[in-house]
């Protein structure tokens, strides 16, 4: 049997190759105990994405690289005792300035964000911290992001104000000028019953009084109607975002999970995850994550904090 032939990723390839442009990210690498998360920081390091530090303790970070025949004699190392002093400790990298990002290791991910929403000792900003995902679907034109899928549970409306303004902020570090925004429901007529469209209505009048910025919003919007142009031409629908958005605001997370996993499971995409709203990006990804899935993360952290970078002045407070 003919083995299946791996297809192209054309779309991260892209964001990895601008992201090469940069200069390596110093990023704190928390709990690194298990090969697949020892292995990204390597991977990402030699393609010129990161500066890892290692943060876990260094026992066990020695002997997985042994084992997995793991090069990581250029890297620092910062001992720690367990994964929650890891957190601590990978925090404390980026409160002291010594870490531009946080790359999530083998450690629960509610022990990770636990460290960076602590109200003493963490890095929390005035936004709040919500979760995008950067999806390559094959057939689709250009990647698409995704909010929030695995951070805000019931997202009110102010919640919602921020996971917008977070995507569009993410959108415009990868180089999307005025990204088209869709803020989706069931349907795309406002409904009293369905508190979604509801929400996506004032959110679209936000955007237009300034309260949401750098975004063309409109919703509610079904998904058909939100990506693909023949199904909103169907529905008599003429806006600039319908069957065009580059984001794709969820009503909440059992929506956005689901959506997520279905791209991913029928129709074959990936699914690059950063988490915003902190004061620097924090890279999640899978141990099930593919090689390119996993540097396409750091990719998008790095553009992030490029951008941070070079708008010092607007970094969120």
């Amino acid at each position: 049997m003919t083995a299946p032939t791996a297809r192209p990723h054309d779309k991260y390839d892209r964001l990895i190759a601008v992201a090469r442009r940069h200069p390596p990210m110093v990023t704190a690498i928390v709990h690194p105990c298990d090969a697949v998360s020892l292995e990204s920081a390597v991977l990402a390091a030699s393609s010129g994405l990161l500066k890892p530090i290692l943060v876990g303790p260094s026992a066990r970070i020695l002997d997985v690289a042994r084992k997995a025949s793991l090069d990581i004699g250029a890297f620092e190392i910062v001992d720690s005792s367990h994964s929650h002093d890891s957190a601590a400790k990978a925090v404390e990298l980026v409160r002291c300035g010594r870490a531009e990002a946080l790359m999530k290791g083998s450690l629960h991910t509610d022990e990770l964000m636990g460290a960076v929403v602590s109200r003493t000792d963490g890095i929390r900003t005035a936004r709040r911290i919500s979760h995008c995902f950067v999806m390559d679907v094959p057939g689709h034109d250009q990647a698409l992001i995704i909010s929030d899928a695995a951070v805000n549970i019931a997202p009110t409306l102010d919640d919602k104000v921020d996971i917008v303004q977070n995507a569009i902020d993410l959108a415009q570090a990868l180089d999307i000028a005025e990204p088209r925004v869709a803020i989706l429901s069931a349907m795309e007529t406002v409904n009293a019953k369905v508190a979604s469209t509801i929400d996506a209505a004032a959110l679209c009048k936000m955007a237009e009084r300034g309260q949401i910025k750098g975004g063309i919003l409109d919703g509610p919007l079904a998904l058909d109607n939100a990506i693909n142009v023949e199904a909103a031409a169907i529905k008599n629908i003429v806006s600039p975002v319908a069957g065009r958005a580059d984001v794709l605001i969820v009503p909440d997370l059992e929506a956005g999970n689901m959506l997520a996993k279905s791209l991913t499971f029928l129709a074959g995409a990936d699914a690059a995850g950063i988490v915003l709203g902190a004061r620097v990006p924090i890279i999640l990804t899978s141990r099930a994550d593919s090689v390119t899935t996993r540097l396409a993360s750091c990719a998008v952290a790095c553009l992030v904090a490029a951008a941070r970078r070079a708008n010092a002045a607007t970094a969120i407070p």
